[in-house]
């Protein structure tokens, strides 16, 4: 079971995720970086659409989570090394 605070965790990263795709595109970001972006969107996506209690989410959740907000941290990572070089 997935319970609120994870909910509303899963909610804010998945926005995050998101609006990093959206920036790391327009960045012409490496491919693999977007990758990694996308697929933490479409599965962090995924687990919202399903119901709360369902086995598949709770499974799911905590590592997806986990994995995007290491993703993230790429993302930031490369994002301020290019504004550096700028």
């Amino acid at each position: 079971m997935v319970d609120k605070a994870t909910l509303m965790e899963l909610r804010h990263v998945e926005r995050e995720v998101r609006t990093a795709l959206e920036l790391a595109l327009a960045a012409l970001a490496p491919g693999s970086l977007i990758e990694r972006l996308a697929m933490s969107a479409g599965l962090l996506g995924a687990l919202l659409e399903l119901p709360f209690d369902s086995a598949p989410a709770a499974t799911w959740t905590r590592e997806s989570l986990e994995r995007a907000r290491v993703t993230l941290a790429e993302w930031t990572r490369w994002e301020d090394a290019r504004k550096a070089m700028a």
